[in-house]
């Protein structure tokens, strides 16, 4: 990564802010971890001015708390807030989805269709390992199917945090799951809003119920 000159400085930041949002996620900084300029630039390879566009991002996103004296740190999500989590993409997703059925491509179902198909493939077969990144790919062409670029920002970001904040214990009925994607793009290929917006309440829902905190102590936390 190089911040050079002002295109870099500009796309540092994005990349920056994608590579400390996945160490977030992944763990690697743990609710409540210091987040110091010097450190992430040395560990990113880049100057501070991206970092601190970076930070400021994520800090807008929910993943960074900043305080006066303090700095940055990574946010300690309430129990409170993790749930929120749920019960927002549990509104949001089955909106997307009912849009997607009005507005999707035959571009978007052919990749639908495709990720449906591996994802099925890949549970039938136990090759579990492959499937979280599948269902991300889903669920963002998906959401990109519903043609509003605000909504789908909105449910990539929810899915960030759901990931951060949740573990996925999703393998347990992983056959289900991918049965339930294929029902909701049947429904979007048909064009049947109202099948899809409840087909992807019901997979959320119980996608909901198996999920299980990173982080108990973290999480119930309150803010000071």
């Amino acid at each position: 990564m190089s911040g050079a000159d002002g295109a870099g400085r500009r796309i540092s930041a994005q990349v920056v802010c994608t590579a400390i949002r996945d160490d977030i996620v992944g763990g690697f900084f743990p609710p409540g971890s210091r987040l110091t300029e010097e450190l992430l630039a040395q560990r990113y390879g880049v100057s501070r001015v991206p970092v601190r566009e970076a930070l400021r991002t994520l800090e807008s996103e929910g993943f960074v708390r900043t305080r006066r004296h303090a700095g940055a740190s990574v946010a300690e999500p309430t129990e409170q807030e993790a749930a929120d989590l749920l019960e927002i993409r549990g509104l949001l997703e089955p909106m997307g989805a009912a849009r997607a059925a009005q507005r999707r491509t035959e571009a978007h179902l052919k990749v639908l269709r495709g990720l449906v198909r591996l994802g099925q493939e890949r549970a039938v077969q136990g090759q579990l390992s492959d499937l979280p990144s599948l269902d991300g790919w889903f669920h963002e062409t998906l959401a990109q199917a519903s043609g509003s670029p605000t909504l789908a920002a909105l449910l990539t970001q929810l899915r960030h945090k759901i990931a951060w904040v949740y573990g996925d214990g999703g393998s347990t009925r992983a056959v289900d799951s991918w049965e339930e994607h294929a029902a909701i793009v049947d429904a979007v290929a048909r064009g049947d809003a109202e099948r899809a917006r409840r087909l992807s309440a019901v997979h959320v829902e119980r996608a909901a119920a198996v999920r299980i905190l990173k982080h108990p102590v973290n999480a119930v936390r309150r803010r000071a």
